[in-house]
Order: C-alpha cells, then structure tokens, then sequence
C-alpha cells in the first residue's frame, strides 16, 4: 500500500525523489482481469431475450383502447424489452442526481 503525501519529492516514501514504486492513477489495465458481474447480467439476459425472440416468431393481435394491431411476437418482445431498459436506465440517472443534490447540499 503506498501511502500519499503532499510532497511531491517524497511520492514514493522512499525519500530518494519518488523514485521507487510509485503508484499512479489506476488504469483499465491494473484492474483484474474477466467480466464484472453486471456485464455478465446483462449478456446472459441479452441472451435469453434473442432465444425468447427466436422461439415465439407467430404474430399477435393487440388490441388497445379503440386501436387492433397485428405485430410478430418478437417484434413486440423486443419494444418491450428496450421500453423496459429505457425507463430503468432514466431512472438510474434521476437517482443519482437527486443523491449528487443531496451531497451538494449536504456540504453547505
């Protein structure tokens, strides 16, 4: 663990400079290796949708207030599926500006 200081001569804590092992800001490469675990969430539902799609290819008939529409199956599954990602993604990004308000006010 490499403690930080605010003289620059000393980043290192080895008093020569800051030549020894200095770490630097992390990098995608000092991260560990593999898929995190929303990506593989997200991959293996992404899945599971394009099998659902591929399965159920029959059209249906919607009906809504006074309007009847007659759509595949499949096409139907995926406006539902990117309607559903939509809202949780905006939902998301409400969440996190009311918690960045809430610090913000939070400090003054």
């Amino acid at each position: 663990m490499v403690q930080q200081s605010s003289n620059p001569g000393n980043a290192g804590g080895t008093g020569a400079g800051g030549a020894g092992n200095v770490a630097g800001p992390p990098t995608s490469t000092s991260r560990a290796a593999g898929l995190s675990g929303g990506l593989i969430a997200t991959l293996a539902g992404g899945g599971l949708l394009l099998v659902f799609m591929f399965q159920n290819t029959e059209s249906v008939t919607l009906d809504f207030l006074i309007w009847s529409f007659t759509v595949p199956l499949w096409l139907f599954t995926l406006v539902v599926a990117a309607l559903g990602a939509f809202v949780w993604i905006g939902l998301g990004i409400l969440r996190r500006h009311r918690r960045r308000v809430a610090r913000r006010n939070a400090r003054d």
